[in-house]
């Protein structure tokens, strides 16, 4: 089971993501069925009793269908929104960076998933063209967390 609940006031989101960077390039994920474009982190909801960790891992093999190795947590995401159906949001996020391989350097763009919503595939995008791509969290987008050492937190309030 997920570690998410509805309350009178809104919904609760633990969830895991991973930063998967090669060079310029970042790993996203995009869900053609949403009404509008946008892309995320891979990952997803934390099972309850399960730690982020084995979290993180078991997302990327279901997404990117691949054994993945953790570098080191990243940031910390305290998230406040609305979804798309008038829902407000509590959502505590743990980033991961992931070590870049071979066989995820080699993932193309347009691969699907497995384990997330139908019709999900991943893509590439070059951080420096942050423009023309709406991203989520926007911060994977202008933080290169290679170059950073300690765990990064960020609060992001759209309600």
């Amino acid at each position: 089971m997920d570690c998410t609940f509805s309350t009178a006031e809104g919904k609760f989101n633990y969830r895991v993501g991973a930063i998967i960077r090669n060079g310029n390039k970042i790993l996203m994920a995009r869900n053609p069925n949403e009404s509008r474009e946008f892309y995320y982190s891979v990952g997803g909801r934390v099972m309850l009793g399960e730690t982020a960790e084995a979290a993180i891992l078991r997302e990327l093999k279901e997404e990117t269908g691949l054994c993945c190795e953790i570098e080191r947590l990243a940031a910390i995401h305290e998230n406040f929104f609305v979804d798309g159906k008038g829902i407000p949001f509590h959502e505590i996020s743990l980033f991961f960076l992931i070590k870049i391989s071979e066989e995820l350097s080699a993932i193309q763009n347009g691969h699907h998933t497995d384990g997330g919503p139908s019709g999900e595939f991943l893509e590439w995008l070059d951080v420096s063209g942050r423009a023309e791509k709406v991203v989520y969290p926007d911060f994977f987008m202008t933080t290169d967390f290679s170059k950073e050492r300690g765990v990064l937190h960020f609060v992001t309030r759209e309600i």
